[in-house]
């Protein structure tokens, strides 16, 4: 899977490297002196590094943990978001990663500890608050864990944090590393979904909507809090019918009891990013959509956008309690 492997000259020797390095004995390694060098370079395509990309093994020295985007959130006042990898290994046509990187490649900070210091220092900074941690920003938070074994290094943290509450957004079927474990109270373990006739155009790559559904259904028999995303929705004709079979898909075999949160929202994009990633595939037809730019976001027209979240909400709020519902607005 990973022909090439970059590695910073300062972490060669870090232990979380030699056992990343020693899954890929076949893999290219090249030293760089940092990661921005390979990563950052313009005149680089985006769309030919995604049929391959590297690994670029990387130390982070700030920002870890940042505040997140306004309207970001389930429900807290203090929403936070902190990113162990940039890029993706899916191939999603509405990714934002696409506008916003010169580069496919991945990029793995290995240290670890230095984002659990700067999360456990925000928490005691606000202890009487509930601070939520979003991972799967810039990245998906399971897809490379049998690389990476985020998972596994953050939940036992985690657990230690009375007042932190963490999101796992994710496509992926690797689960394994929560299967594994008792579950955590305050940990959701979000699923992004979308309809087949949808997710077949728009989400190569990603695991079928059966099979994420499949690994959902593990993760909460197991005792996990879930959480489901739909977002972004996506405009096509018949819309409505196929939303509604996925509603009906999902919450067929989900445990209400054990559902923590449920969110919605449109595609939309920051207009520069828009512009680039029309740029890379300009035969796509999901943007030939209605689409228009209003305040620096392309989005749909404000009346379909309406439309497909009225039509959404009020499919989903036959089936959830309306305090479990968080649009995007």
């Amino acid at each position: 899977m990973i022909e090439t492997i970059y590695i910073e000259e300062a972490i060669l020797q870090h232990p979380r490297v030699l056992d990343i390095v020693a899954r890929f004995p076949q893999a290219r390694k090249i030293t760089c002196r940092r990661y921005g060098e390979v990563f950052n370079p313009k005149a680089q395509n985006f769309r030919l590094q995604k049929q391959q990309p590297a690994l670029i093994l990387a130390e982070k020295y700030k920002n870890f943990a940042l505040p997140a985007p306004l309207g970001y959130g389930i429900g807290a006042a203090r929403n936070y978001y902190f990113s162990h990898m940039l890029n993706c290994l899916y191939d999603c046509r509405y990714c934002f990663l696409q506008g916003m990187y010169q580069s496919a490649n991945y990029v793995l900070f290995v240290n670890y500890e230095d984002f659990q210091q700067d999360i456990r220092q925000l928490c005691i900074e606000s202890p009487s608050e509930n601070l939520h941690f979003f991972s799967g920003y810039d990245c998906d938070s399971l897809a490379l864990e049998p690389v990476t074994g985020f998972a596994e290094q953050f939940l036992p943290f985690f657990t230690t944090l009375p007042n932190a509450w963490l999101e796992l957004r994710t496509k992926s079927t690797q689960v394994r590393s929560l299967l594994n474990r008792e579950p955590l109270p305050r940990c959701i373990v979000a699923f992004s979904l979308s309809p087949d006739q949808i997710a077949e155009k728009v989400e190569a790559k990603a695991p079928s909507v059966a099979r994420r559904l499949d690994a959902l259904c593990k993760v909460q028999k197991q005792g996990w809090q879930i959480g489901l995303r739909f977002d972004p929705l996506i405009y096509q004709s018949g819309y409505q019918q196929q939303y509604r079979e996925l509603f009906e898909q999902v919450f067929s075999r989900i445990d209400l009891n054990r559902l923590h949160s449920v969110s919605l929202g449109v595609f939309r994009l920051p207009e520069n990013f828009f512009k680039k990633v029309h740029k890379l595939y300009p035969e796509e037809k999901l943007f030939a959509s209605p689409l228009v730019s209003q305040q620096g976001m392309v989005s749909y027209k404000q009346d379909l956008e309406q439309e497909m979240m009225h039509y959404c909400a009020e499919q989903l709020l036959n089936y959830i309690p309306a305090d479990k519902f968080f649009p995007c607005t």
